[in-house]
């Protein structure tokens, strides 16, 4: 591909680009890009959210350019206030560290790892003396970082922000200094840091870093950025069976969106959408698992769900705090202990309303039922979703 060629497919499912006319001034010199995505290990598991970046990252390996992957072991201690209302809390350094090495291993189910530069920012932060550190923020304004629009509405609405927070795109903007990063990676959320990378290098007299923006991946509510502390997040590490039981759990609105920005191909508008919702199910187990291991979720998947026998699938067994209890708290309990997911009380009871839970094979309908766990059983949640209690026999 010619170096415009090459800027346009590289482009491709970027909310924005600053700029694409730099970009193929980069690829025209000829030489590997270094191509920089930060991530700080605030956790120990990485979601379907944070592949978005890793996913491009891979492109640009795939061409013959440096993926240089910075864990924020520095940077993760503050903690992005990037789209945040409040203070994250902050962690150790030994709590950010122990995160770092399951960051890496699942990072490279999607980064090609002998192309891979891992670096950790707190090469170069450790170093720095007090007077360093004083220099560095002497280059900044306070209006400059009171710009961001998460500060100005803390401000409004009398939230406090926090000294250090101030310095968390400063040192990510240094980590492009050090690094003489090309390019740039990050979500949209991320614009404000990033470009203070670029102002920083203009300053070292380094060419700029190109802004690439990339959508953030909704959750499986459809409406809030994909994150665990939401409960409504799909782990790289999860089980096939549980994987694939949570892609087909998404509205089919949400899917459309999720073929564009995971498999980076269009929803087929003329395939039944639960065809279509197997087919993207399929694909993102294989990715991260392997093909034997997709096929085996769809078949029991069309065993608990499309043939109905739960009795004999695989099923996650729920142990229920107490029992008898009301068929509203089960499934609020369920969902968070055999799914990981925080579910309100009005979300099960529209569930219920809707006919979509069932104990024992009968439908519960009436929102003030009290379930009897004392025997095993299979509660049935939703569509997509199914516990055993009371042990492995059915």
């Amino acid at each position: 591909m010619s170096p415009a060629e090459t800027t346009e497919f590289l482009c491709r499912g970027c909310a924005e680009v600053i700029s694409r006319e730099e970009l193929t001034k980069k690829l025209s010199a000829g030489r590997p890009l270094r191509v920089k995505l930060g991530v700080d290990p605030t956790a120990p598991d990485i979601h379907f959210g944070h592949t978005v970046g890793l996913q491009k990252l891979r492109q640009f390996q795939d061409l013959g350019h440096e993926g240089i992957l910075i864990i924020g072991d520095f940077t993760a201690m503050i903690g992005d206030p990037s789209g945040r209302s409040a203070t994250r809390p902050q962690l150790t350094h030994d709590e950010v560290l122990a995160n770092a090495r399951t960051y890496q291993e699942q990072a490279f189910k999607v980064l090609d790892q002998a192309k891979t530069e891992v670096v950790f920012n707190g090469g170069w932060f450790q170093k720095m003396t007090f007077t360093d550190v004083i220099r560095l923020n002497s280059r900044v304004t306070l209006q400059q970082m009171l710009q961001r629009e998460d500060f100005r509405e803390r401000m409004d609405k009398a939230q406090p922000i926090r000294a250090h927070e101030v310095q968390y795109p400063i040192m990510q903007g240094w980590d492009s200094v050090v690094i003489k990063a090309d390019v740039e990676l990050g979500g949209t959320d991320q614009l404000f840091n990033i470009m203070v990378g670029r102002d920083l290098q203009k300053e070292e007299r380094q060419e700029p870093q190109v802004a690439m923006m990339l959508p953030i991946l909704e959750g499986l509510d459809g409406r809030q950025k994909m994150s665990k502390s939401l409960g409504n997040a799909i782990g790289v590490s999860e089980a096939p069976g549980e994987m694939f039981g949570k892609v087909m759990s998404i509205s089919d609105e949400l899917m459309a969106r999720w073929y564009d920005q995971l498999l980076g191909r269009e929803l087929c508008k003329e395939k039944h959408p639960m065809a279509a919702k197997k087919e993207l199910a399929r694909a993102l187990v294989e990715r991260f698992h392997s093909a034997a291991e997709a096929g085996h979720a769809l078949e029991e998947f069309a065993k608990r769900f499309s043939g109905r026998d739960l009795e004999n699938a695989e099923l996650p067994t729920f142990a229920p705090a107490a029992s008898p209890v009301d068929v509203i708290t089960a499934g609020v309990e369920a969902y968070a202990q055999c799914f990981g997911q925080s579910r309100s009380r009005g979300d099960v009871r529209r569930l219920v309303g809707q006919g979509s839970v069932q104990w024992r094979g009968e439908k519960v309908t009436d929102p003030k039922a009290v379930l009897d766990f004392s025997g095993a059983g299979i509660l049935r949640l939703d569509k997509t979703r199914a516990v055993r209690v009371g042990g492995d026999e059915g």
